[in-house]
């Protein structure tokens, strides 16, 4: 989805997810030591991201996009080939 695809909220929401993520990268610590943020903070943080998605979502329903959507090569196929994994019984074997 390109940027012309996108309305001015969905850029800001993408931006701010980013942003927020960004900043989680940035702090984290090693298990057994003190975090820099306060659990209010990180619960605060928590809490923006999952209004973030749960908007990206109203607006991708309201647009009528799906959100199983994944970048794609462009010579990737479009469809896609399904090869099943089984292992012939050696019962059918001579």
């Amino acid at each position: 989805m390109s940027d012309e695809d996108t309305s001015k909220e969905e850029r800001i929401l993408r931006v701010m997810k980013r942003v927020l993520t960004d900043i989680a990268k940035d702090t984290y610590t090693r298990p057994g030591h003190r975090h820099p943020l306060s659990d209010d903070t990180v619960k605060d943080i928590r809490h923006c991201l999952s209004l973030i998605t749960a908007r990206e979502v109203e607006l991708n329903k309201a647009a009528g996009r799906s959100m199983d959507e994944r970048p794609r090569f462009i010579d990737e196929p479009q469809s896609s080939v399904v090869v099943p994994l089984t292992v012939p019984d050696s019962k059918d074997k001579p």
